[in-house]
């Protein structure tokens, strides 16, 4: 029976959003996040709205993302092949910043006492050279439970094509230490490359005992309400297999944005396949997408300079946000962010002790925010002479004005996040002008204009609610499931027997059909290949059809080729193709979320105008600006820049040479004046 009330929760650095959808109708929320506990930010969320207990609720999670970034997961140990307990520490040695001449690498996360080599050993054809010493598995595992271990990642040298060894080391692990977390890799990661196969399933053992935790409890706080989690890949999935497989919760919360963005994209613009760039500016950081038609995907990520094979979608982040602090450096200079004030203290404006000016102090000094219309949780109005005095600290020993600092600050800024943009769009072949860019998060509007000026966009997309896109996202994403499996074969020969190809899509579907991720009603199976030409390190995802034929395989082959050009500017298409790996998605519609279009209205568009202030725009100085309540513009209305769009959730800065327009759904577009 479906559910007639649904909650999307999205869990920010500084804020946690919220959108209620009950009856057609949508009501949106924003609370402080509670860093030390995630889930009672949400509870105090939930009270607020006065939900249904009976509501579905869809959930983005940055539990796992923090536990990475800050290094505060479980105390891990890794069993691998004897000889190779140092493949986590040796990696892949790439050097970040080629002509440092001391360069750092971070820590494992898991300390070499706790790395731990079992006898063992499976060839690549996946025959047993060595059986498995289970008296040392038994010794192993007993000293790290004396260690204080409580997570354990297990992954033995080609265990993707025999796991035997993998599965009889987790059945002694649980007799010895019944109440340890264990990830296998032939479970989360059956794929080809050790190093980050170990990465990954040590990722998963790191920050799975915290979500698990975090999960249970938040399920218990929930009662009756049905929960699923949003994945990194797009997907939803139930509150079970995401404590089991925590590793795939790791880009939750940005993942839901994306979504959620590609979807109005297509309805506002009538293009099932629309060309748009995502920028999603909150208070801690900036994560930008590009979406050549379609949700981009990629089979691997990183995070804090660990690989992650898993499924995410292709998203970049830069630490600029509306919380990013400014300061001097040694040298003189002005230099804004990664750093942020984040939820507690927060901007100086805020009045919770932060000091620090930030992106949001500028924005405010500025007068592109309006004291009173912009509360942060607690109804409290902005600190307009605590935001002067934090910029006035640092704008002293740079001989500049506080506006003029200010000023500084913000174009620091939208320089960060016009690189994060360059980064996923003219780096990778595809030229911005073509493309549509939507702004959300609480400060995507804001600095929206100035980013699309200096790519030379020329329209923009500015959604209904752009302050909780995310949390909307959430209710908008199907119910997914993925698996892979290792092919590692030419191309040329399973065009002439393609045997291999088709088993290892039975196999998939049968593991992924067995956790019922899905209804049987609308389900999709889709499958990918990884492919590389012979000699390569790096291979590309292409889609695959269904059933498997040396035609279909053929298709794959060309698609590569079109998709290795448009990635590097180059094809062979002559040379030797290889499929590494086998990749299957099977998903079906999530919750169907609907809501009702605004209504029509008579009012003159003069009847939004709630009054005019000053806004410094440039050098010159401010200029008088009209601002008008978003909630009083109705399909039709028509404004110019210089404007200002206030809402509830965020607010849009329209620079002088820009228009805008409200379209039937609410949305406003805004279009650069030739």
């Amino acid at each position: 029976m479906p559910h007639t009330t649904l909650i999307g929760i999205d869990v920010g650095g500084t804020f946690t959003d919220f959108v209620l959808l009950e009856q057609g109708v949508l009501w949106v929320l924003k609370v402080p996040t509670t860093p030390d506990d995630q889930s009672a930010g949400i509870l105090a969320g939930l009270e607020r709205l006065g939900a249904s207990d009976e509501a579905l609720v869809v959930h983005g999670t940055t539990v796992a993302t923090n536990a990475l970034l800050e290094r505060r997961g479980a105390r891990t140990g890794l069993l691998t092949t004897e000889g190779f307990t140092d493949v986590l520490a040796i990696g892949r040695q790439h050097r970040p910043h080629l002509y440092r001449l001391e360069s750092t690498r971070p820590e494992p996360i898991v300390p070499q006492p706790w790395r731990r080599g079992i006898p063992e050993r499976i060839d690549s054809a996946g025959q047993v050279v060595q059986p498995l010493d289970e008296a040392a598995v038994r010794r192993e595992a007993l000293a790290l439970g004396a260690a204080g271990v409580e997570s354990i990642a297990i992954v033995y040298l080609f265990s993707f094509l025999h796991p035997e060894h993998e599965l009889r080391t987790a059945a002694i692990v649980r007799e010895e230490l019944p109440d340890a977390f264990i990830t296998l890799s032939s479970t989360l990661l059956p794929e080809y490359r050790e190093y980050e196969r170990v990465a990954s399933t040590v990722i998963n053992a790191y920050v799975q005992p915290l979500v698990a935790r975090y999960l249970n409890r938040l399920g218990r706080a929930l009662g009756r309400r049905s929960v699923r989690i949003m994945q990194s890949n797009g997907g939803a999935i139930d509150l079970d297999l995401a404590a089991d497989q925590a590793a795939r919760l790791v880009l939750s919360g940005p993942a839901g944005g994306v979504v959620g963005a590609f979807a109005l994209a297509r309805q506002a613009t009538g293009d099932e396949r629309p060309r748009l760039m995502t920028f999603d500016m909150g208070g801690t950081s900036t994560d930008v997408a590009l979406c050549p038609g379609e949700v981009p995907r990629s089979p691997e990520s990183h995070i804090d300079s660990l690989p992650l094979r898993l499924p995410t979608i292709d998203i970049h982040t830069v630490g600029a946000g509306g919380g990013s602090m400014a300061r001097v450096d040694a040298g003189g200079a002005l230099r804004v962010g990664p750093e942020s004030a984040g939820a507690r203290p927060g901007p100086a404006c805020y009045g919770r002790g932060g000091i620090a000016p930030t992106v949001t102090d500028a924005n405010l000094v500025l007068g592109r925010l309006h004291p009173g219309a912009f509360q942060h949780g607690d109804g409290r109005a902005l600190d307009v002479e605590a935001a002067r005095q934090a910029i006035g600290r640092i704008s002293e020993p740079l001989g500049q004005s506080v506006e003029h600092t200010a000023l500084g600050i913000v174009r620091i800024a939208n320089a960060t996040m016009e690189r994060a943009l360059r980064r996923v769009s003219v780096e990778r072949g595809h030229d911005p002008r073509a493309y549509l860019l939507m702004p959300f998060g609480g400060a995507g509007p804001l600095h929206a204009t100035d980013l699309a000026a200096a790519l030379d966009m020329r329209r923009i997309l500015v959604p209904l609610h752009p302050g909780v896109l995310s949390a909307l996202g959430l209710l908008m994403a199907d119910v997914v499931s993925d698996a892979s499996h290792a092919i590692h074969r030419p191309a040329e020969a399973l065009l002439e027997n393609p045997a291999p190809l088709a088993e290892g899509v039975a196999r998939l579907c049968g593991i992924l059909l067995a956790r019922r991720p899905t209804a049987e009603t609308g389900r999709r199976v889709e499958a990918f290949v990884d492919l590389r030409y012979r000699g390569q390190s790096y291979e590309l995802e292409t889609p695959l059809e269904l059933p498997v034929r040396p035609a279909v395989i053929q298709d794959a082959i060309e698609q590569f080729h079109a998709r290795h050009h448009q990635r590097f500017g180059y094809a062979l298409e002559h040379a030797s193709v290889e499929i590494v790996s086998l990749r299957l998605r099977v998903s079906a519609p999530g919750v169907g979320a609907t809501w009702a279009k605004p209504p029509a209205s008579n009012d003159p568009v003069e009847a939004a105008i709630s009054g005019t202030r000053p806004v410094w725009f440039g050098e010159e100085g401010p200029s008088p600006t009209v601002v008008y309540d978003r909630r009083r513009l109705y399909p039709g209305h028509q404004i110019s820049g210089p404007a200002i769009v206030e809402q509830y959730d965020t607010t849009t800065l329209v620079n002088p040479d820009w228009n805008g327009r409200i379209d039937d759904l609410g949305h406003l577009w805004l279009e650069r004046r030739a």
